[in-house]
């Protein structure tokens, strides 16, 4: 789950770093900060990519954070997947692989498919394996009509788009309580240009087909029985607008979670960090001082 949108341009500060995910998977990513520092991986949601999270890492790094953004296996730069599997299980899996290659014990910030990826590392074997864990508007529990409408604003336009505005158009459609940007391109690194000359989102179709498509075997009852497995410090944040993570779903995480702290940031929808960047982030960035895992 997640959406392709609206990214923010990485400052120059940004590192390439590349992982092996499993089976050798080659995953990409960019690195903010000191390498020195207590490491923070950032994962997005389905359909976006690592630039989703340029100014929160530029903002985690100022604060004295190593901020590693990722592209998910079949997002952005990162291979796509000859079998196809896109499970929440891969996913987990090559997020336990990057953290070896860490070689410490990262916090991590998932927004949606991101966060489900989180939650089932830290909370199924051979977890646990985080410092803490910031859940993005995703619980165990989500709206089925918001789920809907993400699966087919993905799969609405299957022969891509002839230039940025359309794609824009397409966005602005969906996310019809954030202004429609005039600067592009943020967009178009969520879009790669076919030989066609045609722009299309920039994750591996396959994703979105057969049983093995991006999130399978995500069901609730196995999302809460990871929850409930979860020790280390957990923060979930909640855009107020989403129309996918209901108050009453964020409730019942937190019943699971006791030890959860909570944050709903005003004016957000289900892109949190995209809508509200600023509040987003220093609601992250207070949680992981007061959690004190540095």
């Amino acid at each position: 789950m997640g959406l392709g949108g609206h990214e923010t341009p990485d400052p120059p500060s940004a590192a390439p770093v590349t992982f092996a995910g499993t089976g050798g998977l080659r995953l990409i990513g960019d690195a903010h900060g000191d390498p020195a520092d207590p490491a923070v991986v950032l994962l997005h949601g389905g359909g976006q990519t690592r630039h989703a999270w340029g100014r929160t890492a530029a903002m985690l790094a100022a604060s004295g954070w190593w901020a590693v953004s990722l592209d998910l296996r079949g997002h952005g730069d990162s291979d796509w997947v000859p079998d196809g599997d896109y499970s929440v299980s891969a996913l987990a899996a090559d997020l336990h692989a990057v953290t070896e290659q860490l070689g410490r014990a990262p916090a991590v910030v998932g927004a949606s498919l991101g966060g489900l990826t989180a939650l089932v590392a830290e909370g199924e074997p051979p977890g646990p394996f985080a410092r803490a864990i910031v859940l993005v508007d995703v619980a165990p529990r989500m709206e089925p009509d918001g789920v809907q409408r993400i699966v087919d604003f993905m799969t609405r336009h299957p022969n891509g788009f002839a230039d940025l505005d359309e794609a824009a158009d397409a966005v602005a459609a969906y996310a019809v309580h954030r202004p429609r940007p005039t600067d592009l391109s943020g967009l178009r690194k969520n879009l790669r240009l076919g030989d066609d000359g045609r722009y299309r989102w920039h994750w591996d179709p396959a994703m979105m087909t057969g049983d093995r498509r991006t999130g399978a075997s995500g069901s609730p009852e196995r999302m809460e029985e990871a929850a409930r497995r979860l020790r280390v410090p957990t923060l979930l944040v909640r855009g107020r607008m989403s129309d996918l993570l209901s108050e009453a779903g964020a409730r019942a995480f937190l019943d699971l979670v006791p030890h959860a702290r909570y944050a709903d940031v005003s004016g957000a929808g289900h892109m949190v960090a995209g809508d509200h960047n600023d509040a987003f982030t220093h609601a992250v960035l207070d949680f992981l001082h007061e959690a004190d895992i540095r």
